[in-house]
């Protein structure tokens, strides 16, 4: 198992409209496509309350080209990504790191 870090650092204001977007459209698709979160986490004390954290389980780097590249091509995302940004962008940028649980992580 690997895990994906993504960090998103919303645009001013839209912090907000992007946790909306997740919780009641981007995760009913992660489930059509099979993608499984393992967790979303805003900041509560530190750098910038503009991001939100999340991670994603992949068996394989394979799989995670595959599921991905069919969620981001995936007609339904992108008219509702758009429809959600009809006011400008909700993400000023992402970072993203891929992990590997170390041999004595208690998740693996």
């Amino acid at each position: 198992m690997i895990y994906e870090l993504r960090v998103y650092r919303a645009a001013p204001g839209k912090l907000p409209a992007l946790l909306e977007r997740f919780e009641t459209i981007t995760l009913k698709l992660w489930d059509r496509h099979g993608i499984r979160q393992a967790g979303f986490w805003t900041t509560l004390i530190g750098e910038s309350n503009l991001a939100l954290h999340y991670m994603l389980a992949w068996d394989s780097l394979a799989e995670r080209e595959r599921k991905w590249d069919a969620f981001q091509a995936d007609p339904e995302w992108i008219a509702k990504r758009a429809a959600t940004e009809k006011d400008g962008p909700l993400v000023a940028n992402v970072a993203n790191t891929i992990l590997q649980p170390t041999r004595f992580s208690a998740i693996k």
